[in-house]
């Protein structure tokens, strides 16, 4: 089993910044890949960006240029830096994990960019 603990979610202005973080617990050094995945209202969750232990990464082309993913596997964490934030960034961001085959999924952290 695996426990994902989300932070780092707020409130920012377009173009602003906002960094969140994953620490994951309980099997956590057999997970492979973690990534980030996001939900606007009245919208299916999509991908934002994921990482493999070896640090490949893979990001949606609409966050291309302008976050990052990175990950600690000393610490189990995976972070997500968002920069130039725009309006439509605006979502629920969960972190995503796989173990065994399967997808384990935080409790998610608000992102709201506005004016």
């Amino acid at each position: 089993q695996v426990q994902l603990v989300e932070s780092g979610g707020g409130s920012v202005q377009p173009g602003g910044s906002l960094m969140l973080s994953c620490a994951a617990s309980g099997s956590a050094s057999r997970i492979d890949p973690m990534g980030w995945y996001r939900q606007a209202p009245g919208k299916q969750r999509e991908l934002v960006a994921t990482i493999a232990r070896g640090g490949s990464t893979n990001y949606a082309d609409y966050v291309k240029g302008r976050f990052t993913i990175s990950r600690d596997n000393a610490k189990n964490t995976v972070y997500l830096q968002m920069n130039s934030l725009k309006p439509e960034d605006t979502a629920v961001y969960y972190c995503g994990a796989v173990f065994v085959g399967n997808w384990y999924w935080g409790q998610g952290t608000q992102v709201s960019v506005s004016a």
